[in-house]
């Protein structure tokens, strides 16, 4: 359980880098943008970002046997993390259906730990 709980908090730290690169790239004025010099820190954010997610799949895969717990796992924290850079970045609130889809999640990653 506690392995879970470790691989959780490693997830939760390489999305989150990745979300913020992701969050960076879309206040860039377009596409090509990724392209110019000073942008190439969010490549690698995101190179650090998915070592993290790699570690966190593998200590929660070895900790729980199960992949579908860190799949979830790995889905909240996305759930979790995407919210607070969100309203960080844009300075936007979530609607009652966007609400409704985090409660759900958090109660499927409940259920998922509850139940191994």
């Amino acid at each position: 359980m506690l392995g879970v709980i470790f691989s959780f908090l490693i997830l939760v730290v390489g999305e989150g880098i990745n979300i913020w690169a992701e969050m960076l790239s879309a206040k860039l004025p377009g596409a090509y943008s990724l392209l110019e010099f000073k942008n190439a820190i969010l490549f690698l954010m995101v190179f650090i970002g998915c070592s993290f997610l790699l570690v966190g799949y593998s200590v929660g895969y070895s900790s729980s046997k199960s992949i579908w717990t860190v799949t979830v796992s790995s889905i909240v924290a996305i759930l979790v993390t995407e919210p607070f850079l969100a309203y960080f970045f844009f300075h936007q609130l979530p609607q009652k259906g966007e609400l409704v889809g985090f409660a759900l999640g958090v109660i499927g990653f409940i259920a998922t730990i509850v139940w191994v």
